[in-house]
């Protein structure tokens, strides 16, 4: 593949171009299993370049930490060597999580391909169908892209209310939530004490968008219960259940929910 704006030759399709600088792909699309990778460039609607990575663990059994965090590094190593605006990622959790941590690009989890469809259609204009991945996402594509807010997480806390229930872990679920590049502002809800117990200390779940887009996160710690107003930057239903489950993934990320 050639640079778009200069012609230069790219190593890899969708590289971004050192002699004129510029991108050739906006997008990239990772889906993960536990050892491989494959990733689909995007240049808007366009697919311009596939590359699978791969990984084997020892011994055939699971990734060690070692593994695991090097086989994530080839494959956010690769994603920056693209420089796209934006990475949507499905599949292995572990790989995904770990690959997430180590790039600073916007970064969005995305339904998993549906392993039932074996239908092998064919995809736009007769070439061979993509995958249900990147077809997700290639349709959701020219929606309009949700704002991103720079205000500190810490600022974005506020409210009538200061208190949060679970102590240091309810302080931990807060900050995931502010440090969302799409949530506004949270405000503290009153405490309910009088909830059902639980026994496996605090967790938290952002809940159904509402209509403006907004969603709302709740705490319980034993008996007590807090609700949680979240404002986001998304428009409608639909777009602030894309902001909820991304919510919903960072707090299992902290170890705050159940997997």
């Amino acid at each position: 593949m050639n640079c778009r704006q200069c012609g230069t030759p790219l190593d890899k399709p969708g590289d971004y171009c050192l002699t004129c600088h510029t991108a050739n792909s906006n997008a990239v699309v990772v889906e993960f299993d536990p050892d491989r990778a494959e990733l689909t460039m995007l240049d808007e609607d366009d697919v311009v370049g596939h590359t699978a990575i791969t990984t084997r663990p020892e011994r055939d059994e699971d990734l060690t930490h070692i593994q695991l965090r090097n086989f994530a590094g080839r494959v956010a190593d690769e994603i920056r060597r693209k420089r796209p605006e934006t990475v949507y990622a499905a599949g292995a959790r572990d790989p995904l999580r770990e690959t997430r941590a180590q790039i600073h690009h916007e970064f969005y989890r995305v339904p998993d391909a549906d392993p039932t469809d074996e239908s092998g259609e064919s995809g736009r204009d007769g070439h061979p169908a993509e995958s249900d991945v990147v077809a997700w996402v290639l349709d959701r594509r020219g929606d309009r892209a949700l704002e991103v807010v720079e205000t500190p997480p810490r600022e974005k806390i506020g409210g009538s209310h200061s208190t949060l229930i679970g102590d240091r872990k309810g302080r931990k679920a807060v900050q995931t939530v502010a440090s969302h590049p799409h949530v506004k502002k949270i405000v503290p809800g009153p405490i309910d004490a009088g909830g059902t117990g639980s026994r496996t200390g605090l967790r938290a779940k952002a809940t159904r968008a509402g209509t403006n887009g907004n969603v709302r996160l709740l705490l319980r710690d034993g008996s007590s219960v807090q609700e949680n107003r979240i404002v986001t930057t998304a428009m409608d239903r639909e777009t602030g259940e894309r902001v909820r489950e991304d919510l919903n993934e960072a707090l299992r990320d902290a170890e705050l929910q159940d997997v």
